[in-house]
């Protein structure tokens, strides 16, 4: 029996769905889970981004807890208020640092080739937003179209995105100006 591919969104988490904590022109995951807030602008981009029918996935890097700098229970809490504020139920986590040579770790595309596979998504259907440069070059290995948020970081792009925006919220009407005719609204 054959199953329908479907389209996907994913996320990344820190810049994306919540605020970083920003020093030197450079983004950072909050430290506490008082730090952590959701951005204003996610809870219309994700009820916009499910009502076109698109399966939603956070797709997120989180070294320090390999660094000893994070503990894996304060991310996972975090993780807890994503779902029960913007109802996001799909997480891929890698926890590994740079060193650990995974291939979950973004700029790497496993966990974008693991959740095509466990949930039936169509790669070149879906997109990926994010704020940085392991994003981009994430969804291109993927073959995912690529959203890029420049809040102006002082990190450059190694590829370039196939849509540039200010905000999540401009990421979800440039994935509504290319999908919306196909949704049922």
């Amino acid at each position: 029996m054959s199953r329908e591919l479907r389209r996907a969104v994913f996320f990344d988490r820190d810049g994306v769905l919540n605020r970083p904590m920003v020093r030197s022109g450079k983004p950072y995951p909050p430290a506490t889970l008082d730090e952590f807030e959701i951005l204003p602008d996610a809870f219309d981009a994700v009820a916009l981004l499910r009502k076109l029918g698109f399966e939603l996935f956070v797709i997120t890097n989180q070294p320090d807890v390999a660094r000893g700098t994070q503990q894996r229970a304060v991310v996972e809490a975090m993780h807890q208020k994503l779902r029960d504020a913007l109802g996001l139920n799909h997480f891929y986590v890698c926890y590994h640092d740079d060193g650990e040579a995974c291939d979950c770790r973004k700029p790497k595309p496993g966990f974008l080739l693991q959740a095509a596979v466990e949930h039936h998504l169509s790669l070149p259907d879906s997109y990926m937003i994010g704020d940085r440069w392991r994003d981009v070059e994430c969804g291109h290995a993927a073959g995912c179209k690529t959203i890029f948020i420049d809040y102006g970081y002082s990190e450059q792009l190694r590829t370039s995105p196939e849509f540039r925006v200010p905000d999540l919220r401009s990421a979800a009407g440039v994935i509504y100006s290319q999908e919306g005719a196909f949704a049922n609204l």
